[in-house]
C-alpha cells in the first residue's frame, strides 16, 4: 500500500519471509480469535468440527493459530499465505508428538505480493514438521482468489466436515 497504514491481522515488520516476526500482535490475535473458538465451543461446536482459514495474511494468521494454540482443529487452510522463515510456528511443531490438522494450500503463481516460493517453502516446512499438506499451484494467478481454487477449497472443506447425520431414538 506504499506505506500507507491499514487494518490487517498482525503487524510486519516488512513484506518478507527473513524477517523476525511480530511476535507480540501475532501473540495476542492469537488470544483475541482463542476467545472466539471457545464461544464457539460452549455453543455445542465440537473442535473437530471447526477449520480454521484465510486468504494472504488470514491464512498465515490461522496458520499460528491452529498449530501453535489449536492442534485439535479439523483442519487448516491458507490462500497466498506465507510464513517467516524463523516463524513461531515451526519452533512449536518442533516439539510436536500429537496429531496436527491437514493443511489446504493455494498459491498463484503470477503472485507479485507474496512470491509462490514463499507459499511452497511454508508448506515444504510444515510437511517435514509432520503436517499433511496439500499446495495447490495456479498458473498465472496474481494476489487474488480464482473460481477453480474457492471449489477446490470448498471439495476439501465438505471431505474434512461431511454432513452429521441425526440419530434417532428408535
Amino acid at each position: 500500500m506504499r506505506g500507507a497504514l491499514s487494518t490487517v491481522w498482525f503487524d510486519r515488520w516488512k513484506i518478507s519471509d527473513d524477517c523476525p516476526e511480530h511476535s507480540e500482535t501475532i501473540d495476542s490475535m492469537c488470544r483475541v480469535l482463542t476467545d472466539l473458538i471457545d464461544d464457539e465451543v460452549k455453543n455445542g461446536i465440537s473442535k473437530n468440527r471447526i477449520i480454521l482459514g484465510g486468504f494472504s495474511m488470514g491464512g498465515g494468521m490461522a496458520m499460528h493459530l491452529a498449530y501453535r494454540c489449536h492442534r485439535d482443529v479439523a483442519g487448516v487452510f491458507a490462500l497466498s499465505s506465507f510464513l517467516n522463515k524463523t516463524s513461531a510456528v515451526y519452533q512449536a511443531l518442533q516439539k510436536n508428538e500429537s496429531v496436527l490438522p491437514e493443511l489446504f494450500q493455494c498459491h498463484g503463481t503470477a503472485d507479485e505480493l507474496v512470491p509462490h516460493s514463499w507459499g511452497e517453502e511454508t508448506n515444504n516446512m510444515l510437511k517435514s514438521l509432520g503436517v499433511t499438506t496439500s499446495f495447490h499451484s495456479f498458473p498465472n494467478l496474481n494476489h487474488e482468489l480464482h473460481k477453480i481454487e474457492l471449489e477446490k477449497l470448498s471439495s476439501w472443506i465438505v471431505k474434512k466436515l461431511p454432513m452429521e447425520t441425526a440419530v434417532s431414538n428408535k
